[in-house]
């Protein structure tokens, strides 16, 4: 069988799980060891057929599958994918390019070159700022917070990437009490030690408290400031303005993590929430999530390129380098996926507008959920829902913990169980460009169901 044959009839496979996906079950329906006795048993002695390897596959993974595309996956804070972004995914495994070097792929590195520009324009951020394509949004923070450690470094004399750590001036990590985990996950690979960061109390909503962040800034040695875009449970946003002026005065480097919020910065009606973002020093955001791309796809900006570069960046005899600032030279990775094929197809099939009515949509369905879920006997929402996120109860923990294990039984819709507060909570995050009115209504009387049969 040839290779177009082959992807023919891949081709085949993928309309019929895209067109499941309003029916479907959205809960797997088998777990990994299914999967595993499906798929494994010993390496065989001999290859097999392409095709046959492929559906072999389809069958054995496909009971596994929680269709996270579908618009009533609300489980994460993980969106589905634009039409044009999973053309252009396809294609990029098509061509097969390694993205590091300008040499390697010049039209990688354009691709990337230009979505960056377009996002920066967007996000309404420095135009010479450095983006760099990433994993995700963990990735995208260390990537981010690398630049900040050799900067705040720096300006106390000390060459980190020469001399490492030891014997390093202290470097002091600010952050709110409701950051998120992978912010600590990366002070903690940047050998900063996330316990001896100085945690800054938040509001009720998780936002940072800016009469408590003055008293917390240590600005007598070199220090970082991580602000949040977006709290994963209420969707809240920190005094990013406000903050970054009072860090600023002292000298400290800020970051913001807007793994999910940032992209509130491209919609008119939203931008409020995010007023004074482009004052702040980097910024770490998820196009796989607000902005609907497949996976594998944070992204690092940083408003001194050089900064990033100098964090990032080597020089092998071995590879073709020029004056210019290679791609693999501002991200963690030296040979990677061509991420910025996906990023492109986004934004030039949605434009400015676009991207504002996606982000606008989202808000509005969450919104549509809250309303709704307050009207219902015993159901409380705990956060104001001023983004895509919305947190309720049914009474007590256990009920609630109850209610949300057969709601993900039901498999009407998938949302996730979870602690804020100090108390269980539903979280519903909605994420994904195809969800609709109508998916809003299936899953709150799906919720309306299972709360009536006890």
């Amino acid at each position: 069988m040839s290779e177009s044959d082959l992807l023919a009839a891949v081709l085949g496979e993928a309309p019929a799980f895209l067109d499941s996906l309003d029916t479907r079950p959205v809960r797997s329906d088998s777990d990994v060891d299914a999967v595993v006795a499906a798929l494994g048993g010993p390496l065989p002695a001999r290859g097999s057929d392409p095709l046959a390897v492929v559906r072999q596959l389809v069958a054995g993974a496909g009971p596994g599958l929680v269709a996270m595309p579908s618009p009533r996956f609300f489980g994460w804070v993980i969106g589905g994918t634009l039409p044009a972004a999973l053309a252009a995914d396809w294609l990029t495994s098509v061509w097969d390019q390694n993205a590091g070097l300008l040499a390697s792929s010049p039209a990688a590195a354009g691709a990337e070159r230009v979505a960056g520009a377009w996002l920066l324009d967007l996000l309404g951020l420095p135009a010479g700022a450095a983006v760099g394509f990433v994993t995700g949004g963990k990735m995208a923070n260390f990537t981010c917070l690398a630049a900040a450690r050799h900067t705040v470094l720096a300006r106390a004399g000390w060459d980190v990437e020469k001399e490492g750590l030891a014997g390093a001036p202290p470097v002091t990590v600010v952050v709110g009490a409701e950051r998120h985990e992978s912010v600590d996950m990366a002070v903690r690979y940047l050998g900063l030690g996330p316990a001896r960061s100085v945690v800054v109390p938040v509001d009720d909503q998780g936002r940072l408290r800016l009469q408590d962040l003055s008293p917390a800034l240590p600005l007598a040695g070199p220090t970082i400031l991580c602000l949040q875009a977006g709290n994963v449970h209420s969707g809240a946003f920190d005094p990013l303005g406000e903050a970054v002026d009072l860090a600023h005065a002292g000298g400290a480097w800020v970051h913001v993590d807007g793994a999910f919020g940032l992209w509130a910065a491209a919609s008119p009606s939203l931008h409020h929430l995010v007023d004074g973002l482009e004052r702040a020093d980097s910024w770490a955001t998820d196009a796989h999530k607000t902005l609907n791309v497949p996976y594998d796809n944070g992204l690092a900006i940083v408003a001194d390129a050089n900064a990033l570069a100098a964090a990032m960046g080597m020089h092998a005899a071995y590879l073709i380098q020029d004056e210019r600032v290679d791609p693999f030279a501002v991200v963690p990775e030296l040979s990677r996926r061509a991420r910025g094929f996906t990023v492109w197809a986004a934004l030039r099939s949605l434009g400015r507008s676009g991207v504002a009515e996606l982000v606008d949509r989202l808000c509005m369905r969450a919104r549509e959920f809250a309303s709704a879920l307050a009207g219902l006997d015993g159901v409380q929402v705990h956060n104001d829902v001023v983004y895509t996120q919305v947190c309720v109860s049914f009474g007590s923990d256990a009920r609630t913990r109850d209610v949300a294990a057969r709601l993900l039984a039901d498999g009407t819709a998938w949302m996730t169980p979870s602690t804020w507060h100090g108390r269980a909570v539903l979280r519903i995050s909605v994420s994904n460009w195809r969800t609709t009115s109508a998916d809003v209504d299936r899953t709150v009387e799906a919720i309306r169901r299972v709360l009536a049969s006890g």
